[in-house]
């Protein structure tokens, strides 16, 4: 974490001379967003995947199950895990699919290759690890049949397991990104009580006050997670390259 980063989770917030407390992030998200989220979560601890290092894959776990959600709900999920955002433009960009703008662009170099030097963007030279690009673990969106753009975005959740620590400037990017504190939210992987989950995932299903698209995505994960039909991910699977290019 670099030097004065605010933290969006539990404890206490420091930075220039000031001390905010700040609730933790489960409880700052709304109660389908919690169910659908740490179900997840829960579901890749007990079955993350096992990378070529032995490493437990746990994040790219997350990922495949909400792309899989994605997938089901035909691009209408409004979970939209690890979505590219070009931040030289103000405010950051999200890098979609030239053909189908609610569609995350696939290949990250092919994109920096091809669209980087666009002389109407006023980029900088492209330099590897400079933060020009920063991957949010989900960007939960007010509308899922449009680009997740800042106007879109309802919440950006980064998602910590243990031995998983922050970037140097990685939550001030996702306050950017996002377009507001109050919008980013650091979830630790502790914060799911994976003994709650059927708890909280009841809970959520009587809540009718949140959108559609919300509790559409919520029960189809159910489903989907009660029917077996997400097969967990398989062993060997190379660790995906870095977020920040």
């Amino acid at each position: 974490m670099s030097d004065g980063a605010p933290i969006i989770g539990g404890g206490m917030s420091t930075g220039a001379g000031t001390t905010t407390p700040v609730s933790s992030g489960l409880s700052r998200l709304a109660p389908p967003d919690q169910s659908v989220l740490c179900s997840a979560i829960c579901k890749c601890q007990a079955t993350p995947g096992i990378g070529k290092d032995g490493r437990k894959l746990n994040q790219v776990c997350v990922s495949s199950r909400l792309k899989e959600l994605d997938k089901v709900l035909s691009g209408r999920s409004p979970y939209k895990p690890e979505v590219n955002y070009d931040m030289t433009q103000e405010p950051p960009e999200p890098i979609m699919n030239s053909e189908d703008d609610m569609q995350p662009h696939s290949w990250l170099r092919g994109w920096i290759d091809k669209y980087w030097g666009d002389p109407d963007k006023d980029r900088p030279t492209w330099k590897p690890n400079r933060g020009y690009v920063r991957r949010p673990d989900v960007v939960i969106v007010n509308d899922p049949t449009s680009s997740p753009t800042q106007d879109n975005i309802r919440m950006v959740v980064e998602i910590k397991f243990p031995n998983d620590d922050l970037g140097d400037g990685q939550l001030e990017a996702y306050i950017r990104i996002a377009g507001s504190f109050d919008k980013t939210v650091l979830l630790e992987s502790s914060e799911c009580d994976c003994n709650q989950v059927e708890d909280r995932e009841r809970k959520a299903e009587e809540l009718d006050k949140y959108a559609v698209p919300a509790s559409q995505a919520l029960y189809t994960l159910l489903r989907m997670y009660m029917r077996g039909r997400l097969p967990p991910l398989p062993g060997g699977i190379p660790a995906p390259a870095s977020a920040v290019p």
